[in-house]
């Protein structure tokens, strides 16, 4: 069966097209999932879900500015009632969207070791990632009420079978490519060369990419692909190259990226033409303690004053939210 690749570095014929009057917007994305010690080896029963009720306070917060966050849901969340209590309202009157993210590790059926390489979804065979989808899938809308359309590979581990997978189930817009970013050497895809620009996957137009946003900053920034791969052995030396204000790699989130830096980034996608920002994070972020980004309440208020200030800051760019809904329907068919 010839599949489309999701992995494959698409042709620029292939970038998506909006509808007059759409311009440029923003979606945040929330990767929806239980806590775990980031530190430690995987494992199917050391984690906990008890951040899940902090995600009404960020609805809330996203509600004051207009904004639809898509909630990318695991399957512990998507198994618990606290995930429905704090946000199923908010998805069935359209002001947060729902969607799925597979870490394959806490998904049945439970056939594959626990291993890196195996965390990477689309490493998997492929009825073997297919039925971990398929029972992710169905439990989110049996939670939910809704069918998700929208989809994220934990760890951003997209595979060959991937596309093939979700366009199967009805899923519409894929968000799993993290432009500028190379896990391979851990076992996971290489998405250096995969474009910013929403582009679609494969010839019949089934499957829309919505890629995570980061941005090269600074005098080199043109050639920062070309650099920043040569650096990977030297990390000091990115740092080096940024402090120094020469190239820096820019990341939409909250997460290791402060508020200063993401302005510059937002400015450089929004100048760049870029029509859709795509930012990122951590559901356990929401509450202190449980990644390495939010320790203590001053880091989740500095989370919060961080969201502030981009929101703020986006409006007065002209950028206006938007929602995979949305998209959907600007999205223009060849």
């Amino acid at each position: 069966m010839n599949r489309p690749n999701i992995l494959s570095v698409p042709d620029k014929s292939n970038r998506a097209r909006f509808r007059d009057g759409f311009g440029q917007r923003f979606i945040v994305t929330v990767d929806t999932e239980e806590e775990f010690d980031w530190n430690a080896p995987l494992d199917r029963e050391r984690h906990t879900i008890v951040t899940v009720p902090a995600l009404r306070k960020f609805q809330q917060f996203c509600e004051g500015f207009g904004v639809v966050p898509s909630y990318l849901v695991d399957f512990p969340i998507a198994s618990s009632s606290f995930a429905r209590e704090a946000i199923g309202a908010a998805v069935l009157a359209g002001r947060a969207e729902i969607g799925v993210q597979l870490h394959p590790w806490v998904s049945p059926p439970f056939e594959e070791d626990v291993t890196e390489f195996n965390s990477f979804a689309g490493n998997l065979p492929y009825e073997l990632e297919r039925e971990k989808f398929r029972r992710l899938r169905d439990r989110i809308e049996q939670t939910f009420e809704t069918a998700p359309l929208i989809y994220r590979a934990g760890r951003y581990g997209l595979g060959p079978n991937t596309a093939a997978i979700l366009s199967e189930f009805g899923i519409a817009v894929d968000t799993s490519v993290r432009a500028r970013f190379d896990y391979s050497s851990t076992g996971g895809p290489n998405y250096r060369e995969h474009p910013l620009e929403p582009y679609w996957v494969g010839p019949d137009q089934r499957l829309l990419e919505l890629p995570l946003t980061s941005v090269y900053w600074g005098p080199l920034r043109r050639i920062g692909n070309v650099i920043y791969p040569l650096l990977w052995r030297a990390p000091a030396l990115r740092g080096v190259l940024a402090r120094a204000g020469l190239l820096e790699r820019i990341p939409l989130t909250p997460e290791g990226v402060t508020s200063a830096e993401a302005l510059r980034g937002v400015d450089i996608a929004v100048d760049d033409g870029l029509p859709i920002l795509v930012f990122s994070f951590h559901s356990p972020s929401l509450a202190p303690g449980h990644t390495p980004y939010v320790r203590n309440d001053d880091d989740l208020d500095a989370l919060y004053d961080w969201w502030r200030a981009l929101f703020t800051h986006l409006a007065a760019r002209g950028v206006r939210p938007t929602s995979v809904s949305d998209i959907m329907a600007s999205v223009e068919l060849a």
